[in-house]
């Protein structure tokens, strides 16, 4: 019994060391979240957000490069219920994409990206897609009055230095971080397990999930 004990007590620690790369990244989405849809210039945003099959967080991107430039950052993804309102996840992502151009510099950005269709969705559930070519992708409207009828697959807001915008997703390559699922979830499961099937949780994402559904509410 003593030892049962040790080693749960040595197991323990390990666990929660091999997430806390991923619990950060969920801490930091829930306060990027917060920025977005507590901004009275995000109107558009909070007024759609009960609409949204899912939705895309990504609290630093990071664009970077003198001639040859790319931006890349990781992400996190919350799907929505249709039926209950119900939000699931989180799952995770890394982003990444290159550019030829004349760039200097670091920039970071916190990107919240809305799912707005079958499509992107499905896009969400595969290995990997490219904003852009598998799923359209507009920017969304800043602004009190923003009143635009958007039809795209994603509608994507960026933050930079407290200045919404600048940031172009387009041709950007989503993909799934299988290995930071497995470790958040402490088992190998699927992005449809976490997001549709909703086969596993983690209680450290339950704020950024209340938050989630307080404000698709509205």
């Amino acid at each position: 019994m003593l030892c049962v004990s040790l080693l749960t007590a040595m197991l323990v620690p390990q666990q929660s060391f091999a997430q806390a790369e991923q619990r950060v990244l969920v801490t930091d989405a829930k306060l990027a979240l917060a920025t977005f849809i507590n901004d009275p210039d995000m109107n558009w945003l909070q007024r759609n957000l009960g609409d949204a099959k899912a939705v895309l967080i990504a609290p630093r991107i990071t664009k970077a490069g003198f001639i040859v430039g790319g931006s890349g950052g990781r992400a996190v993804a919350f799907a929505r219920d249709p039926g209950t309102g119900r939000w699931a996840g989180p799952a995770f992502y890394t982003l990444a994409t290159a550019s030829v151009g004349f760039q200097a510099g670091i920039a970071v950005s916190e990107v919240v990206t809305l799912v707005m269709t079958d499509r992107g969705l499905n896009s969400l559930l595969s290995s990997s897609f490219r904003i852009g070519a598998d799923a359209s992708v507009a920017a969304g409207p800043v602004g009190a009055g923003a009143q635009s009828t958007l039809t795209a697959d994603l509608i994507s807001f960026s933050r930079a230095k407290g200045v919404y915008g600048g940031l172009n997703l387009h041709g950007t390559i989503v993909s799934v971080a299988d290995d930071w699922n497995d470790l958040y979830y402490a088992r190998s499961v699927d992005t449809t397990g976490i997001l549709i099937r909703r086969s596993v949780h983690n209680r450290q994402a339950n704020e950024l999930l209340n938050m989630l559904a307080s404000a698709a509410k509205k």
